[in-house]
């Protein structure tokens, strides 16, 4: 486990350089035909860790890739996620921090393929500025993804929903689309360990456009979290389970399955 992890993590970013790399001539090339280079890069770092590292992907609902303007909130537990669901959509914007635009190579790319970067010390500002752009890309038929709860959260870990995502879904008017799943038991955040298995992420029923927003905040949460509980449960109860941080051993006794905690 330990080699196929440290092969797994050398492959991974060699790869992502070499992508950044050879493509590079290709930076100026129209924004969509970007977004399809960076799918291919995300699909062969799925296909790495599934062959190097040993951790498959499970996507349930569908059919993929989503098209036209959604909102997606999705649960965040680890790095996988911000490049596994990029081939998940057709034409997808990630809301992410903007000091990620300021890492070479990797930072043009994602700016040169129109990813909404927030300034988290702008405050109100940020968000509105956020909500405005993110409007105009629903209004092209883009998805706009963004993490609800603003950082990476260990599995079963109290959820922290913020109001970015509010302001997202009454700014954009379109149906929000929610995604659990429970990829930080098998890639944990600031592990360089990944353990080998099955990550699952689910694409859950869509909530509509127009819900007062206690209401719709309430139900995404309550939406993401009970199914991401579910798969929580049914990786602690496969054959040959992860290690489970505490918090994961936690919500799994407060969910009586301790036995597999």
């Amino acid at each position: 486990m330990v080699l196929r992890s440290l092969l797994f993590n050398l492959a991974f970013y060699v790869n992502l350089i070499l992508w950044m790399t050879a493509c590079l001539p290709l930076i100026w090339l129209p924004r969509p035909r970007l977004t399809v280079l960076m799918q291919g890069w995300a699909k062969s770092s799925v296909w790495l860790l599934r062959v190097v590292g040993g951790v498959r992907l499970e996507v349930r609902g569908g059919p993929l890739p989503y098209r036209g303007p959604w909102l997606v909130a999705a649960k965040h537990q680890s790095m996988f996620e911000t490049f596994a669901l990029l081939h998940c959509f057709a034409d997808p914007v990630f809301i992410l921090k903007h000091e990620l635009t300021r890492i070479p190579l990797f930072g043009w790319w994602i700016s040169r393929a129109g990813m909404i970067s927030v300034r988290r010390d702008k405050g109100a500002r940020a968000l509105k500025e956020m909500a405005g752009v993110a409007r105009l890309e629903a209004r092209s038929g883009r998805q706009v993804l963004i993490f609800p709860e603003g950082t990476r959260r260990p599995p079963g870990a109290e959820p922290a929903y913020k109001a970015g995502v509010v302001l997202l879904y009454q700014q954009m008017d379109v149906p929000c689309l929610p995604v659990a799943l429970n990829s930080g038991l098998y890639w944990p955040r600031r592990r360089w360990q990944r353990y080998p298995g099955t990550i699952l992420v689910e694409f859950l029923d869509p909530i509509p456009a127009g819900l007062p927003r206690k209401e719709f905040l309430a139900r995404l949460e309550a939406t993401i979290e009970t199914a991401s509980d579910r798969l929580l449960v049914e990786a602690a109860r496969a054959p040959a389970p992860p290690p489970l941080p505490e918090s994961a051993r936690q919500r799994l006794a407060a969910l009586g399955e301790g036995r597999n905690a």
